[in-house]
């Protein structure tokens, strides 16, 4: 395996515990109480600045050599590009509407928690999509010196969250997840 779907593969794992992070913030807002709204932008704002920018452009890249190489192939997998802005209008529309509850304005619970939970959904089941069948395609496909190609392309964006220098409106939500984590790992014990 090349290191690039290494890479993409430990970010779909980061993603999956801002999910659940993001799952456990819906459950308070259900009970009527209020979420950790801080935690809430931090997710939205990572969201936006990862994924987006580093993430979905990096898959993009690896999915463009993909047709060149298999479009067979390729054609499998399907619209790996139209998925990636329908998740950023998920994204969007999520955002809307946590500014929408902050700024007092009548949003209705439902359609919060649908609106959060199919951003959720949608994710996973995307998620899933690439690891069954968009990462095993590249890897049939690709050859040395399209990885090499795509490692020469990559940008040099750390990931601002999952990184040994984790960007200061991060913080609390990196606690969160530390803290889930190990919640998680008594529970097993």
């Amino acid at each position: 395996m090349t290191k690039v779907i290494e890479v993409l593969r430990e970010e779909h794992r980061n993603i999956e515990k801002l999910l659940v992070v993001l799952e456990q913030e819906l459950a308070v807002f259900d009970r009527t109480e209020r979420p950790d709204y801080e935690i809430l932008h931090a997710i939205i704002d990572y969201f936006e600045e990862f994924p987006d920018r580093c993430h979905h452009p990096q898959e993009d890249l690896i999915f463009t050599i993909l047709k060149t190489r298999n479009p067979t192939a390729a054609e499998t997998v399907g619209d790996l590009q139209g998925d990636h802005r329908e998740g950023s209008q998920r994204l969007q529309r999520l955002a809307q509407a946590m500014v929408s509850i902050l700024t007092d304005h009548d949003f209705p619970r439902q359609s919060f928690d649908a609106i959060v939970h199919d951003f959720i959904d949608s994710e996973r089941v995307h998620m899933q999509w690439e690891e069954r069948l968009f990462f095993p395609a590249a890897l049939e496909a690709l050859q040395a010196e399209d990885w090499a190609e795509i490692n020469a392309r990559l940008n040099d964006k750390k990931d601002p969250l999952f990184n040994a220098m984790i960007e200061p409106k991060f913080r609390s939500l990196q606690q969160r997840i530390v803290a889930w984590e190990m919640e998680n790992e008594k529970a097993r014990a």
